[in-house]
């Protein structure tokens, strides 16, 4: 799914059941941010499927960016289509928390082949804002 194919309208990528509007579409567009882990993790799944790429780099942790992100990030976009998310489990992560805990599972098809991402994310608050940290992924089979 690429920017141009989610009307405004269209329910959201992440699945929340609202429209995209009224989802992930601010948060994306730097409007709003999110105000609990797992609305920046619906969020970023959403970039993934429409290929918002600074986004996905805007709300990493500062130091878990590196230089080659940008390239790495728009080939996964363009050659990845993520097909449903399930949110699993939550630990923490509400806006009066500073850490949060985000278990999903995200399908998706490549080219060789398609899966299921596996992660436990963690994410932080700096400042007001959330950010991803990292993860413990595992892929499996579809």
């Amino acid at each position: 799914m690429q920017p141009d194919s989610v009307t405004p309208d269209q329910t959201c990528p992440c699945q929340s059941g609202k429209s995209f509007t009224d989802c992930c579409s601010a948060l994306i567009q730097g409007a709003t941010h999110a105000a609990t882990a797992e609305a920046l993790m619906r969020s970023r799944y959403t970039a993934f499927c429409v290929g918002a790429v600074d986004y996905l780099i805007d709300t990493t942790a500062a130091e878990k960016r590196h230089p080659e992100d940008h390239a790495l990030i728009a080939e996964q976009t363009q050659i990845t289509n993520w097909t449903g998310l399930s949110i699993l489990a939550t630990e923490a992560g509400t806006e009066n928390d500073e850490k949060g805990v985000v278990e999903f599972e995200a399908h998706f098809e490549a080219p060789e082949g398609g899966g299921v991402l596996h992660e436990r994310s963690r994410f932080r608050k700096d400042k007001g804002r959330w950010y991803y940290v990292d993860g413990e992924v595992e892929l499996l089979s579809d």
